[in-house]
């Protein structure tokens, strides 16, 4: 929904211990000063650096004018720079904080604010076990501390290639009671590693590269899980993403972990970070250099939220990223964007008039967003439109950008299309049009075609029973998001069932197909309902499986972005969703819906088509893939994958079927699998004989089966065909042969007798060729009688 904003100034600055030195720190120093609020919001800290001579200080500002004692440090070169300002929560005591101030050589100070006494020094503690040791970047998650710590190497001359790997990644707690302050033991995350800027959300801590860091390890992120020691590794542009349980400190060593994972990701190209942030849902904000917005979630996938409206920004130029709510905000050069996280849809676009701004927290106000500058702190509240507060409003701006998508992809023009480009054009009319018929059905509902242009009255009453399916559906949501929780499940069945539906009759392309996967990956069971019912899958009487969906419907599952086109970024295909359903709720329904799907495509496409599915990779194929992807696996999954090479009827798959039959030693099934297949097709038939031939001169398991197994042979074969392959395939013995052997595992003329006797009585090839010629009753033929 299209909201409007207003800015407007909550404070002066004059409410804060000391407002005019706060005021003056902020309009003046050489860098951007670095603010930091209390997790209450009544407490301001600023990093302000300036000179020369350089110096740095850290000043603590109370709000409301708070009495105590102030906090204020200050240094300089060559003392050691202060690498982090964290608040931490204490524990102990519920809803308190503790200040901690870390320094590179790992110096940790750790002061608390007491109302009516000021800011007290609790303890000076140090993080770093090595005097050598530098801390480039640390943050917080609860009470545990986590930096990247800088070991240098003991020799004076060192490979360069074993420097860039003096980094390891460090975790600590770090405990505030009633008898003061203790750390807990060093945690060694990683080691061996390059440099790292860590962010933590409330559940994850996300490992960034460092700008100057080496080339190789610049493509990909990584993301720590501390409560399941697990390391994700994912270059989310390429759709790559492998997770690694840590369990000792072997695995954690940086160079082993991606030692089976650097071929492919040396090929990646390097990650485009200018800034970097941490959401409050937990994902990992990165604003490429660019001014793309992408948002990596912890699982390693990645979603593209907003582009900036710059052509590129340089290293130095500043970008405040916050977000409020599902509301992203940020700052570059003085213009304010507020961004819809979930759908990527810019709400509002403010010019400031200070550049230099800084976003506080607004604790229980996700509709308000602080700002400090120079000039004091402004609240933006977002107040809707009379105009927007309508339904129909938000469906209008719907209609406009799905059509800017729509005519963008089928536009030659590199220009870009934007809404407010395709409003005034007047050059694309079915836009304008379905908007007016919305705007007027959803208005006016007693009479939806008052005050129409007869055209579009015409259209309406055309489009009637689509406006009541959304409508329903409309509905249908509003008792999801009111409905007790006791009805819950039952109404989001429904909707399941009708967005599946919806989605299976428009275009399939890669967002549709996207909101697919978190569709079946959130209501796993009602979306197995829904497709069962939208492909209308029941048994018959003789209990097979039978399908009665629609062309279209069939295309939909066959057609839209396949493996190549939506890469590896945890989103997959229509068809190995279903399959991946029909594998979990009913398997043994599988092999058969593979087969139903195999008989459609042989009647829409030719064989060979490029255009087909079956163009690509075989149906039966990637079938498969998703049994192997499975988290699982059971005994039953042999029997499914036999099931799924024989429905495919092809080849190559009967052959690998009959391999892995005789691999389990199932000799029953085998003989039953060459009766059925060998009538496919002459070769077929060949191979299939040729490889049980061959088992049998190996062994004696196929001995009660040769009644059923000779009537096989192919007529081409010769006996001295068969010779040829019982003597290759015969097992080599190490011992002396002899005439008679007490050994009932060896191969005998009796065995093979029957076969070689069917071979040379019946007729060959060439003989039926000329069989016809032979039985004529005259040779040559009689003249015939004259006139």
């Amino acid at each position: 929904m299209k909201r409007a904003g207003t800015l407007q100034q909550v404070s002066d600055l004059s409410d804060f211990s000391r407002g005019h030195w706060l005021r003056e720190l902020l309009c003046r120093g050489e860098e951007p000063s670095h603010v930091q609020p209390s997790p209450d919001g009544q407490h301001l800290l600023v990093l302000h650096k300036n000179g020369p001579p350089p110096l740095t200080r850290v000043v603590a500002f109370q709000r409301h004018s708070i009495a105590g004692a102030d906090l204020e440090r200050s240094w300089q070169p060559p003392q050691p720079a202060l690498v982090g300002l964290l608040f931490l929560q204490s524990p102990v005591v519920p809803d308190s904080w503790v200040l901690a101030m870390v320094w590179e050589h790992g110096r940790t100070e750790v002061w608390h604010f007491v109302v009516a006494v000021g800011w007290q020094l609790l303890q000076t503690l140090e993080l770093c076990q090595g005097a050598r040791a530098r801390i480039v970047s640390v943050c917080n998650q609860g009470a545990s501390l986590v930096w990247c710590e800088e070991r240098p190497p003991l020799g004076a001359h060192s490979d360069m290639s074993r420097c860039a790997f003096r980094f390891c990644i460090c975790a600590r707690a770090l405990e505030v009671g009633e008898q003061g302050v203790r750390l807990g033991t060093v945690r060694m995350v990683l080691h061996n590693s390059p440099e790292y800027q860590v962010l933590a959300s409330p559940q994850h801590i996300f490992l960034v590269p460092a700008a100057a860091g080496f080339a190789t390890t610049s493509k990909f992120l990584l993301i720590w899980h501390p409560e399941t020691a697990k390391l994700t590794i994912t270059a989310p542009s390429a759709g790559f993403i492998h997770s690694k349980m840590l369990h000792s400190s072997s695995e954690s060593d940086f160079r082993k972990l991606l030692l089976g994972s650097v071929g492919l990701l040396s090929g990646f190209t390097p990650l485009d970070i200018h800034t970097s942030a941490v959401s409050s849902s937990g994902g990992l904000l990165l604003v490429s250099t660019k001014g793309a917005v992408n948002m990596v979630e912890p699982d390693g996938t990645q979603r593209h939220i907003f582009d900036l409206e710059v052509g590129s920004l340089a290293q130095g130029s500043p970008v405040r990223l916050k977000t409020f709510g599902s509301i992203l905000a940020c700052v570059l050069a003085g213009v304010l964007y507020l961004v819809d996280q979930n759908s990527g849809r810019l709400i509002e676009k403010e010019v400031l008039s200070i550049k230099e701004v800084h976003f506080l927290e607004s604790p229980g106000e996700e509709d308000s967003i602080q700002l400090l500058t120079q000039a004091g702190i402004y609240s933006f509240s977002f107040s809707k439109r009379e105009d927007s507060s309508r339904p129909e409003s938000c469906l209008v701006e719907m209609v406009f950008e799905e059509a800017c998508r729509y005519y963008q992809r089928r536009s030659l023009s590199s220009s870009k299309l934007t809404v407010e480009k395709l409003k005034k054009g007047g050059a694309f009319q079915a836009p304008v049009a379905l908007a007016a018929i919305l705007q007027h059905s959803l208005h006016q509902k007693q009479k939806p075609a008052q005050g129409l242009q007869d055209t579009y009255a015409k259209l309406l009453s055309t489009m009637s029973l689509e406006l009541q399916s959304y409508m329903s559906l409309e509905l249908l949501k509003t008792c999801v998001v009111c409905a007790p929780e006791s009805e819950v499940e039952s109404y989001c069945k429904e909707l399941v069932e009708q967005e599946v539906s919806r989605i299976l009759h428009s275009d399939m392309d890669k967002d549709n197909l996207a909101y697919l996967n978190s569709v079946f990956a959130s209501f796993p069971k009602a979306a197995w309902k829904a497709t069962r019912s939208c492909l209308q899958l029941q048994q018959n009487g003789d209990g097979l499986l039978v399908a009665r969906a629609t062309p279209e419907v069939w295309k939909k599952v066959l057609g839209g972005p396949q493996l190549d086109d939506v890469g590896q970024n945890g989103m997959v295909p229509l068809f190995e969703l279903i399959c991946a359903s029909f594998l979990r709720f009913k398997p043994k329904w599988l092999p058969s819906f593979v087969e139903l799907t195999q008989q459609y495509v042989s009647m829409s496409w030719a064989y060979s088509s490029k255009e087909g599915p079956e163009g690509g990779v075989p149906l039966y194929k990637r079938a498969l893939g998703v049994l192997a992807r499975k988290n699982k696996h059971s005994e039953g999954d042999n029997e499914m994958e036999l099931e799924l090479l024989l429905c495919s009827k092809r080849p190559k798959a009967v052959l690998q079927a009959l391999h892995l039959l005789i691999r389990l030693k199932r000799w029953q099934r085998v003989v039953e699998v060459a009766e059925k297949f060998s009538k496919l097709s002459p070769l077929l038939n060949k191979e299939i004989f040729t490889t049980l031939l061959a088992e049998f001169a190996q062994h004696r398991e196929l001995d009660p089966y040769l009644d059923r197994l000779w009537p096989l042979c192919p007529a081409e074969l010769t006996a001295s065909d068969i010779l040829t392959v019982v003597l290759q395939h015969l097992p080599h013995s190490q011992e002396d042969p002899v005439p008679f052997s007490s050994d009932g595992n060896q191969l005998t003329v009796g065995l093979l007798k029957p076969l070689l006797q069917r071979v040379v009585q019946r007729p060959s090839v060439q003989d039926e060729m000329y069989l016809d010629a032979l039985q004529s009753p005259t040779f040559p033929p009689p003249t015939p009688p004259r006139e």
